[in-house]
Order: C-alpha cells, then structure tokens, then sequence
C-alpha cells in the first residue's frame, strides 16, 4: 500500500523533526543543565566525549580522566557506570584497578565491567547502557578505529546520551581523528605530580595535562588547555605557569591514600 507506506514516512520525518527540536537536544544545551561546584573542573551529564591520548603507554591517564568525570555523575538515582571493552583487546589494554578505582573516591561495586565480541555488539550495548536509568555514564573503551564507528553512529550516540541525560566517554589511542558528533573531545597525557608538604624534592598525587580540542566549555570556564589536580570532590584546576610546585596545590584536602591491596593470607602490608 504505498499510500499507508509515505503516511508513516511523513510520520517518522515529522517525530524526527520535533526530537532535533527538543531544547534538551539543542547545541550547547547539555553544558548548561546542571552548575558545577565552584572550583571544580566537571562537565554536565548527557554529553558525549572522545578522550584520546596520543600514546598508548599514557592510556591510564586517558582511562583516568574519563572515570573521574563518570565518577562526579553518580548519584542516587544513578548509582552505575558501565566500562565497555572488545574482548580481543582487553587482554592488551587491561581493566580498571578496585584498590586503585577506591583510593580516588569510586566505589568498584558501582562499574559494571562489560567485554563484547564485535564492535555491533560494543554500539549496542553502548546504546542500551544509555537508555538505562540507573546508568550514570559509559565509559567504552576502544583501541582501533573500527569502520562501524563512523559519524553516522557516533551520531546515534550522541543524541541517545542527551535524551537520557547518560554521558558516554569513548576513550581511544593515537593522533589520527576521524569525523564525529561527539559534543567534546579531550586530548589527555600525564602531567608532572603535584608537590608533597615537608619534601619538595618527592613526588606527589597525579595530575593531569588535558587539552580540549572541540566543543565549547560553559563561559565560566574559559580556555582550552587545563593542568588537573586530584582533590577529595574531584578534579581542581591548577595553574599551568607556576614555577612554584607548592604555590599550586589545590585548597580542598587531597583524596585519601592509596588502600595497599591484600598480599596474602597473614602476610604483612607494605604502606
């Protein structure tokens, strides 16, 4: 019946319409729904980002930043973040640490550890991740640039994480971009450690150095290129010029110190 087929047609076109409409949907919107702490480097929810590093020995700088940013998503209503792997790459790339995932304020019961065979697979569950409401954010890591995440799908991405209010950090390795509809990509490497009180000589807590190379932050946070310290609420930012290590410690107490994992039964702890 080709009259009923170009009635649902029109139909479809007139819903696709309405949703691109939606103001939730609308360029920028996402930034703006929600006001970050004074002082903390944190984005809204229902973003999708790429985090990349250029090197992949500094992908738990990468790995890092996007499960601290999932971190400052959790709440009651959204207790979970989903990491998301290929199984014929996590062997190479690892999983996050418990002990490690702790020690900086994220409790491992709360990631929901996923490993799927084909990158349709990876996309679905992506998608599926999001439209759950209990989910806070997906973190999918991928190492290769498969030919299935193209714009067009990074695209379906995008506009699911902003319906549902689920961010997704796509964190990927090396230098090569590829046309995406992500709303932010962050370019991620370790900085140089912050200082310790009493020894100026020792190294102190990781930071960070990341870079954001598309999309807009919201107009109080100005700039493109940050140094990130690690602080009980999350990511704090420093300043880049100091020459001074002291001077550009944050103000909030540091995270807690790292819980020593267990050695073995009756075995001593070192730390």
């Amino acid at each position: 019946m080709p009259g009923r087929r170009h009635e649902v047609v029109a139909s479809l076109r007139a819903k696709i319409a309405r949703i691109e409409q939606r103001p939730m949907l609308s360029e920028g919107a996402a930034l703006s729904q929600r006001q970050e702490p004074a002082g903390l480097f944190s984005i809204p929810g229902g973003v999708l980002h790429e985090v990349f590093t250029d090197e992949r020995r500094n992908g738990g700088a990468a790995l890092g930043f996007a499960l601290a940013q999932a971190r400052g998503l959790i709440g009651p209503e959204r207790p979970a973040v989903l990491f998301v792997q290929l199984r014929r790459e996590a062997q190479d790339m690892g999983l996050p640490y418990g002990v490690g995932l702790r020690s900086f304020g994220l409790d491992p019961d709360a990631l929901v550890l996923t490993r799927v065979e084909s990158i349709v697979e990876f996309l679905w569950a992506i998608e599926e991740a999001v439209s759950c409401r209990a989910v806070a954010a997906v973190v999918a890591d991928i190492a290769k640039a498969p030919g299935a995440l193209d714009f067009t799908a990074s695209r379906r991405l995008s506009l699911r994480a902003q319906a549902a209010g689920t961010s997704v950090f796509l964190t990927r390795y090396g230098v090569e971009r590829e046309a995406s509809a992500a709303r932010l990509r962050w370019r991620v490497a370790p900085g140089p450690s912050g200082a310790v009180a009493f020894d100026a000589r020792a190294p102190g807590g990781p930071r960070w150095r990341v870079e954001l190379e598309k999309g807009r932050l919201p107009a109080e946070r100005a700039g493109t290129e940050f140094l990130l310290d690690w602080s009980e609420n999350g990511f704090v930012v420093v300043d880049s010029s100091s020459t001074d290590k002291a001077s550009a410690r944050p103000e909030r107490a540091p995270s807690p110190r790292a819980v020593p994992a267990a050695l073995g039964d009756r075995l001593p702890q070192a730390g």
